[in-house]
C-alpha cells in the first residue's frame, strides 16, 4: 500500500546495515543483504497492517539503499500517552524482527530511534519514477545519532535518543510490559536508553554485555599484536 502524506509528532526508527561498504566489494552478497532487507522490512509492515485493525496509527516503512526508515503514523494531534505507548511499542517489535531475521543472513544493523516532529510528502509520480519527501526534526535527530555521535553506535545496537523521549516515566516504573524490560541506560551515556531487541528476558542483559564488551575488546588486542609484530621485525 502506498504511504499517505504525513505531518506529526511520532517515533521515527533509522536502520542502517552496519559494514555495508564492505559488503558491497562481493556485488552478490550485497544485492542479496538488500533483497533481505527490503523483503523483511515489507513483511513485518504489511502484517503490522493485518494484525492492526487500527488504521489511524499505522506503522510506515521507506527504504533507500542500506537504510531504513520506519514511523508510526496518526490521525491524533495531541496523543495520550497510551496511544504513544503502543506506537513506540509497534516500532521496538519491528525493529526486533527485521534484527533477528537479518542476522539469520549474517547481517547485523545498527538502529537509533527518535521521537518528534515528522513529514512525509509524497511529492511526485509517474510510471517507473516516485519522488518522495521526508524530514523532521525526529528524522534528523536518529540520523545525526547514527552517524555522528559519540559513543559510536556499534553494529547490533540500538539505541533510543532520550531527548524529546515522551515515555522516560513508564520506562523508569514497574510495568507488565515485557518488552520495556529489554531497555535500559548505560553508565557511560546519559543521552540514550538502549533496547535489547537480541534478548530474551532482562537477566541476560549483563552477561550479553560482558560478552559482547570483551569480544569488542579482543578486536583491538589482534589489531596491537599485529602492529606490533610487524614494528618488532
Amino acid at each position: 500500500m502506498p504511504i499517505e502524506d504525513f505531518e506529526g509528532e511520532t517515533f521515527v526508527a533509522f536502520l542502517d546495515i552496519s559494514g555495508f561498504k564492505d559488503l558491497m566489494k562481493n556485488e552478490e552478497k550485497a544485492i542479496n543483504a538488500l533483497d533481505k532487507f527490503y523483503k523483511y522490512g515489507y513483511n513485518v509492515i504489511s502484517e503490522h497492517l493485518l494484525i492492526n485493525s487500527v488504521k489511524s496509527a499505522a506503522l510506515e516503512g521507506i527504504f533507500i539503499s542500506d537504510c531504513g526508515i520506519l514511523f508510526v503514523s496518526t490521525n491524533h494531534t495531541n496523543r495520550s500517552n497510551r496511544e504513544k505507548n503502543i506506537s513506540f511499542r509497534s516500532i521496538l517489535r519491528a525493529v526486533k524482527r527485521i534484527n533477528k531475521n537479518m542476522l539469520n543472513h549474517d547481517v547485523m544493523l545498527k538502529t537509533s530511534i527518535a521521537y518528534g516532529k515528522f513529514k512525509y510528502s509524497k511529492k511526485i509520480e509517474f510510471i517507473g519514477i516516485s519522488k518522495n519527501q521526508f524530514f523532521g526534526n525526529a528524522y534528523i535527530s536518529a540520523y545525526i545519532d547514527m552517524e555522528k555521535t559519540l559513543p559510536k553506535i556499534q553494529p547490533g545496537e540500538c539505541r533510543i535518543v532520550k531527548k524529546n523521549f515522551p515515555l522516560k516515566k513508564e520506562l523508569t516504573e514497574p510495568t507488565n510490559n515485557e518488552i520495556f524490560h529489554l531497555i535500559k541506560e548505560k553508565y557511560n551515556d546519559k543521552a540514550h536508553y538502549y533496547f535489547y531487541w537480541m534478548i530474551e528476558n532482562f537477566s541476560q542483559i549483563l552477561e550479553f554485555e560482558r560478552m559482547y564488551s570483551e569480544l569488542y575488546n579482543l578486536k583491538y588486542k589482534g589489531m596491537l599484536d599485529v602492529l606490533k609484530r610487524f614494528s618488532n621485525k
